[in-house]
């Protein structure tokens, strides 16, 4: 004889009680933790770049942004003595995309860290170091610093949020400034250009169309414009006369042969630019008047030297 097992029924209620109790929090937990990773709120020093060309070479500032907030901010905040990260949070990175002088002191391309030493209120150093992943100072260690330079800090109007900013900038240096409350702690940073610009020349004349006597005249007026490298700014010359001649690159000719002390064939080319020049108004009045007073010149020197 079989015996019927008997089944109590369901305890819905408890059943739900259960859930609420073991799973509910369970994922109030999993979804907490992925709303937390999902949050942008603002940051107290917001992150920033700055980025400037001189002459050929690429420099960017990546630092963070820290106010004054009503804090004493040098010799406590920023203590004297004390290695300071520039910026706030993570350490402030500089890169040069080719080798620099920083003050005069030689410094290869790369990326670095940027630190500051305010020995006192009159006497600093900038410092750039090879570990670039650095939470500010921690860990700091002063025989990784490619170089150390001594600045002077100079009294300013208040800012109050850190920035950097470039000023002075010229084809061969320009001034990097780093600006908070009421101080400026300024650098200058030189370039090479003239060498890389002669083989950037090179390989850009490379690619130019067969017609293009323009580009051959730029190259060689960069050259006349350095007084460097005459045989090759005559080569580049002579091939724009040859593409299409015109007063401008007889002019140039000109300009180069006086270089050189070649005043008679000097005389002759700005003489048959002067002739060639009206053909082409627009170009040529703006040089009109020095290409005359360049050809009175050379004709004196000329004469001078038989």
């Amino acid at each position: 004889m079989f015996h019927r097992r008997v089944v109590p029924p369901v305890d819905f209620k408890y059943l739900i009680h259960m859930i609420k109790y073991l799973f509910i929090p369970l994922l109030l937990i999993l979804l907490g933790n992925s709303a937390e990773a999902q949050l942008r709120l603002p940051q107290a020093s917001p992150k920033a770049t700055v980025s400037q060309t001189i002459g050929l070479t690429d420099i960017t500032v990546s630092y963070h942004t820290p106010g004054v907030r009503g804090r004493q901010v040098w010799g406590k905040l920023v203590p004297y003595g004390q290695v300071w990260r520039s910026g706030a949070n993570e350490s402030t990175l500089i890169t040069f995309s080719d080798d620099v002088k920083i003050n005069g002191t030689a410094l290869p391309a790369g990326t670095y860290s940027f630190f500051t030493l305010p020995e006192s209120e009159t006497n600093w150093f900038v410092i750039f170091n090879r570990n670039t992943k650095l939470w500010g100072s921690e860990g700091y260690n002063p025989a990784e610093d490619i170089i150390r330079v001594p600045v002077k800090p100079e009294a300013i109007a208040f800012h109050e949020t850190l920035h950097y900013y470039f000023s002075d900038v010229e084809a061969s240096e320009g001034k990097l400034n780093l600006v908070w409350e009421k101080l400026k702690i300024p650098f200058m940073i030189s370039v090479e250009v003239f060498d890389k610009a002669v083989a950037t020349l090179k390989a850009d004349l490379a690619q130019v169309k067969e017609d293009d006597w323009n580009s051959y005249a730029q190259a060689a007026q960069f050259l006349i414009q350095n007084n460097k490298q005459h045989e090759l700014a005559l080569q580049w010359i002579n091939k724009s006369i040859k593409i299409k001649e015109n007063f401008y690159n007889n002019w140039l000719k000109a300009q180069l042969l006086a270089q050189k002390d070649e005043y008679e064939e000097a005389v002759n080319l700005t003489k048959k630019a002067l002739k060639l020049g009206p053909k082409e108004s627009k170009t040529f009045s703006p040089l009109a008047q020095e290409m005359e007073r360049s050809l009175d010149v050379w004709k004196v020197k000329m004469h001078s030297r038989d």
